[in-house]
């Protein structure tokens, strides 16, 4: 149970709860103005400082967050199951995190987790809260603590009193209809079951959405297009790992680099002067051919021929001249023979030269190719990082386009499967089924008499478990609001009487406006009622001229109306004691 609601502000109005009924009334004064209106006085701001002292998000508008409350430590106190008094503390400047006194989450077995106050996260707050006040101690995808108590203390800021099976009008049927089921004591796990493929549908419909359009068709792709991309890309993933893990890195690498440059220079210098000596070696042959003695024997004849006799002195002139050539002959031919040998020698040398100068080469390229520079290596890890992350962004693709080309009749089956399972588990659970459909008929009673018709519509629809309840009445204001009240009371008695849910229930005052005066009287009669016979504490914020209406329609009010009386009469008068 609530105990207490402060705040370290010295204007705010404490609020002290006990057991059973309390009533937190907003009354009018003889001096309030025509244009007073209630709606300052602070009421629904107590439901928003319990849902805030109770791990809800804040955000930037958020009651909390006001600039005027934001420095503000508001601080609750209530009965924590099997500890006893617990205090939280939570501040509007610092909402990701609770002060707990003691400390529930510690573990005596361990050393360092003492018993006493306790800074802990707004999440594992939560998680406690889930532990201990909703009976949640294994995995529960669908269902969460801060979902149920916003059906045990619905919000006007969140429209939670629009649908009795809804806390507020964006919640799925499938979402809400999971963590009603725990609280009623129904398989909510299969009803969250639901919840899973009405995602899965959405997320179908969405990317074939996508997919008609032409520009994100082709980024999402086609099962078989990205199976083929996904291959090939993991292909050369693999090629990388394996040149990465054969990798060796050589020392020097980029002195052995230059050498081979260095070499295959020279040889290439080497080829070039070859062709030239080859070229010259060619001429220098042909002119060694070429290069013959002169007979000059022609001469005589020719003169004798003419009939004139040639004299011993011209005779011996014609042998020197011939003696002479003949000398420069064998010179020439020396001279050439010398360039000849000359040339051979220079080619056989390069020759030599070439073949030590390929072995060496050979030896330079084998060992860069079997490694290489560090810069290689990291070179080499930064292509493979980037080729798994092209894989992964590849497989998220071929999910999303899997995901797309899933048939409908496979979601559709699913759903029907599921129809048929959550049917079945209705019908082995008439126990608790029965409970909430008698509790609710017998709440309703109360209000409107045995001449309506009031119950619980529970059955497997196609798209979720389907929670109505239903009232043989008009479907006025107050009637909705009242069918809210009755399932309100149904699922929290039955979640409290088999530990599946705290012992409070919070309803503020927007809950009855509209709302016939019998009405109102009957529902607050019924409440107190309850509360006192199930151990449990029922708390609303109410407006003095309601709870004079139901007076004099015969509910007594007694003790259950708590300090402070809120009114508008000043500015003292609301909860915070100051308007903002």
């Amino acid at each position: 149970m609530l105990r207490r609601l402060s705040a370290d502000h010295d204007s705010f109005r404490t609020v002290v709860f006990g057991s059973g009924m309390n009533l937190i009334i907003a009354d009018t004064t003889d001096s309030s103005r025509e244009t007073d209106s209630r709606n300052g006085t602070g009421k629904s701001s107590l439901v928003e400082l319990i849902h805030f002292l109770l791990g809800a998000n804040t955000g930037k508008k958020s009651l909390p967050a006001h600039r005027a409350l934001k420095g503000t430590t508001f601080s609750l106190e209530m009965d924590w199951p099997g500890n006893g008094p617990l205090a939280v503390q939570r501040k509007g400047a610092d909402p990701g995190f609770v002060r707990i006194d003691p400390n529930i989450r510690a573990d005596p077995s361990r050393l360092f987790d003492m018993p006493g106050p306790a800074v802990i996260s707004t999440a594992e707050w939560n998680r406690l809260i889930e532990r201990d006040l909703f009976g949640l101690r294994e995995s529960h995808l669908g269902v969460s603590g801060r979902a149920m108590l916003s059906f045990l203390i619905r919000r006007i800021a969140s429209k939670s009193f629009n649908d009795p099976v809804r806390s507020f009008p964006q919640q799925s049927e499938a979402a809400a209809s999971a963590n009603l089921a725990y609280l009623l004591g129904l398989d909510w796990r299969l009803a969250g079951e639901f919840l899973d493929l009405a995602a899965r549908e959405s997320t179908r419909r969405q990317l074939k959405k996508a997919v008609d359009d032409p520009v994100w068709g082709r980024i999402v792709g086609s099962t078989a297009d990205l199976r083929g991309q996904i291959a090939l890309a993991e292909n050369e993933v693999d090629r990388l790992k394996e040149e990465i893990r054969d990798f060796r890195v050589v020392p020097a690498y980029e002195e052995l680099k230059a050498r081979a440059d260095d070499i295959n220079r020279r040889i290439r210098a080497i080829s070039n002067e070859d062709v030239v000596d080859h070229r010259n070696l060619e001429d220098l042959r042909n002119s060694v051919t070429e290069t013959a003695e002169t007979d000059i024997g022609y001469v005589s004849q020719v003169y004798q021929e003419l009939g004139i006799a040639l004299g011993d002195q011209v005779r011996r002139r014609f042998t020197e001249v011939q003696a002479f050539h003949e000398s420069i002959v064998r010179n020439r031919r020396r001279y050439l023979n010398e360039e000849l040998t000359s040339i051979e020698a220079r080619l056989a040398a390069r020759r030599s030269e070439r073949e030590r100068l390929g072995e060496e080469l050979s030896l330079v390229l084998k060992t860069l190719k079997e490694g290489g520079a560090l810069e290689a290596l990291t070179a080499l890890q930064q292509a493979l990082a980037q080729k798994q992350a092209s894989v992964e962004a590849l497989k998220h693709r071929y999910e999303a386009a899997q995901a797309l080309e899933s048939s409908a009749r496979q979601i559709t089956a699913k759903r029907a499967e599921l129809q048929q399972a959550m049917a079945a588990d209705l019908d082995e659970r008439p126990e608790q089924t029965r409970e909430a459909i008698l509790l609710f008929a017998e709440y309703a009673r109360r209000l409107y008499g045995p001449g309506h018709e009031a119950y619980l519509r529970i059955n497997s629809g196609t798209h979720s478990l389907k929670i109505s309840p239903h009232l043989d009445r008009d479907g006025s204001l107050g009637i909705g609001s009242m069918v809210i009240f009755c399932f309100d009371l149904t699922i929290s008695v039955i979640a409290h009487r088999h530990g599946r849910g705290p012992d409070f229930l919070v309803h503020d005052s927007h809950l009855f406006d509209g709302v016939d005066d019998r009405q109102v009287a009957a529902a607050l009669t019924l409440a107190a009622e309850v509360a006192e016979v199930e151990g449990m504490q029922y708390i609303a914020t109410l407006n003095s001229d309601d709870l004079n209406k139901a007076r004099h329609r015969g509910f007594e009010p007694g003790w259950h109306v708590i300090e402070p009386l809120l009114t508008d009469a000043s500015e003292s008068g609301g909860l915070f004691g100051f308007r903002f």
